[in-house]
């Protein structure tokens, strides 16, 4: 009788391997015009494990028949004595009812997950309850608690992706327990579920046991995190993405490009945070992980099959996008030291400056001690890479010209490889924004810089970048792009004139400026209002109106950009009184628009106090200052 049931087992345990080789394996080369093939057959094999299961349990039942009855097996706890999480009362996993209930759980689990791959849901989720209701009647132990993570996590993954959140992060919390609690008063490699239905010369080793479950608990941690994510709990989702990443380097059990962009990701979350040692921290590991994708294969067209095109794009995609992500490192890193520094009129303070600089022993000391207390990425083969990385880009904010320069040296090196890949043929958008970064980090950088020429200089880098593309891009089709472009050309403009003429009155009273110097001037005043007006132009209508109501998302700029160009007409420098009339008559129209549209929209003079106020009070100076002009002109004929 014995040889017989071994017999049935072996049969059982073989129709196992054959399901999971189909649902693994087979299921990869499944037709696309009947894509679940494979996994309708293992269904057909687990449900007649489950069935040869259920004839094993009456056999039995019928032996004990001339013993313990089967109604005196245990029974299952009181309601009020169970816990959800598995470490109440009721059978022990080791005892025959408890290895029944896991086993006919872990079939339910097997059947629950085919269904929710073949897109039936609720007949997985059905699969999926009766196994937690198998387990209910078990207390957690090391024959089992690996099933318990399994179908809670399942059912986690089924629940959040019917955005009903709360009831995912219930399981998935659940799931984080009762893994901690086991690994707290046992600890022991558990059984893996794949052992259920395994003959005892292939069961798993003690280590890859530990592998596997710890890969499970992994998981719960990765849809944790992006259960937190979607709650709004951005702290808490990046603590659990940042264990996540970390675990499966432990385990080996990562795809090198996959894993790097999701550092490269959390990178952003900690540097939005100013958490700029943890933001490189995982750059740098991006970068190094990245690597282990291997070399970009070398595009040899004629030879290379379709696969291997799309593997060397993929790369060449994945390491440009990490490569924007070290730009806005380098930028935020840049803008926030710039925002620290500043005065109230937006130049170096050098008492900050030094008053920093002496605290910066401090903070390098607990920087160091930041990154002992720190979770960080690595294992033997990495670690140095990694470190080595991280040690060519500070993370500190730069206090000076030459620190600034730095950070803005290895951004622009990120950008050289972004456009690389993200060029203007082809990705547009891309290239563009890639190109406004690079704009924006030499922003920064003329922040730090003392001579004003130089300063100059570095604007109209900015300008040589953005304006051709600028004026060749369709307006039909990149609408926003291009209001963007002239708002940061007409700024970019305005700031050249300003630093030209600090530069003359550096060397001279303004009544004495040499007419190269004005004509400069003008020239940049002139190009700086083209582009505000251009900017104008481009929310009018078909027909070329103005809009009588401003949207909210171009409220403000809309109203700057009037004040900027009446504010830049007025201070256009000519020895004749008729064009000095024609442009402050041009300066008065514009403020007036700021005013009167204020007054018809109320709620638009929150939006633009500063411009307001000073937009009501030049509409009062000027007309004085037009009629003496107007006089002078009427004395002189």
């Amino acid at each position: 009788m014995a040889s017989v049931r071994s017999e049935e087992w072996r049969a059982v345990c073989d129709k196992f391997t054959n399901a999971q080789n189909l649902t693994l394996i087979e299921s990869r080369n499944d037709p696309e015009n009947d894509p679940f093939r494979s996994k309708y057959k293992a269904r057909e094999l687990l449900r007649e494990i489950y069935c040869s299961l259920k004839s094993f349990e009456a056999g039995e039942g019928e032996e004990e028949a001339g013993g313990e009855s089967s109604d005196q097996r245990p029974t299952e706890p009181p309601e009020d004595e169970q816990r959800e999480d598995g470490f109440g009362q009721g059978f022990s996993g080791d005892s025959p009812a408890g290895l029944r209930a896991a086993k006919l759980g872990a079939v339910d689990y097997y059947l629950g997950v085919n269904h929710v791959d073949t897109e039936e849901l609720s007949a997985g989720q059905e699969h999926l309850t009766n196994c937690l209701k198998l387990l209910d009647r078990c207390r957690v132990s090391s024959e089992n608690v690996s099933l318990f993570i399994h179908v809670r996590n399942q059912l986690g993954i089924l629940w959040a992706g019917r955005d009903e959140t709360e009831e995912a992060q219930g399981y998935l919390e659940t799931a984080e327990s009762i893994y901690q609690r086991y690994m707290k008063e046992d600890g022991s490699p558990p059984t893996d579920m794949t052992e259920y239905f395994t003959t005892e010369e292939n069961l798993l080793t003690h280590q890859e046991r530990t592998k596997r479950f710890e890969l499970a608990y992994t998981h719960t941690m990765y849809y944790l995190a992006q259960v937190y994510k979607n709650l709004g709990e951005n702290e808490r989702a990046a603590t659990y993405c940042h264990s996540t990443l970390q675990r499966q380097l432990q385990l080996n059990q990562f795809s090198p490009m996959e894993w790097a962009l999701n550092a490269a990701t959390l990178s952003q979350y900690y540097i939005t945070k100013g958490r700029y040692m943890e933001g490189r921290h995982c750059l740098a590991a991006a970068t190094v992980i990245s690597g282990l994708a291997g070399e970009v294969p070398s595009e040899a067209a004629a030879q290379e099959s379709e696969t291997e095109s799309e593997r060397r794009e993929q790369l060449r995609q994945k390491r440009a996008d990490i490569a924007r992500c070290w730009i806005k490192y380098c930028l935020n890193l840049l803008q926030d030291a710039k925002k620290l520094l500043e005065d109230n009129i937006g130049e170096l303070d050098t008492d900050r400056q030094e008053e920093l600089m002496r605290a910066r022993r401090r903070e390098e000391e607990e920087e160091e001690k930041g990154r002992k207390s720190a979770l960080l990425f690595g294992s033997e083969d990495t670690f140095d890479s990694i470190a080595s990385l991280e040690e060519k880009v500070r993370c500190l904010f730069p206090l000076d010209f030459t620190e600034a320069r730095a950070v803005f040296l290895v951004g622009q090196n990120y950008v050289t490889q972004a456009k690389e890949y993200f060029q203007m043929d082809g990705y547009v958008t891309d290239h563009i924004e890639i190109l406004q970064d690079h704009s924006s980090l030499f922003r920064a950088l003329a922040f730090f810089e003392g001579d004003l020429e130089r300063r100059c200089k570095m604007h109209k880098r900015r300008v040589d970048m953005l304006e051709p593309i600028c004026n060749d891009l369709n307006a039909q089709y990149y609408l926003m792009i291009r209001r963007q472009m002239m708002f940061e050309l007409a700024e970019t403009y305005n700031e050249m004139m300003d630093l030209k003429l600090a530069l003359a009155n550096r060397q001279a009273d303004t009544q004495s400026l040499d007419n190269h110097t004005i004509k400069k001037f003008n020239h940049l005043c002139s190009a700086s209002a083209k582009y505000f007006q251009m900017f104008l132009d481009s929310l009018c209508s078909p027909e070329g109106k103005h809009p009588e109501h401003l949207e909210e998302e171009v409220l403000r700029p809309a109203l700057v950009a009037r004040f900027r160009v009446a504010r830049l007409y007025s201070r256009l420098i000519t020895s004749s009184p008729p064009a000095q009339l024609d442009n402050l008559n041009k300066s008065l129209e514009n403020y007036k628009y700021v005013v009167q549209y204020c007054e018809a929209h109320p709620e638009a003079a929150a939006a633009v106090e500063t411009e307001l106020e000073l937009s009501t009070e030049m509409v009062g100076l000027l007309p004085l200052k037009i009629n003496r002009i107007k006089a002078k002109m009427a004395a002189n004929n």
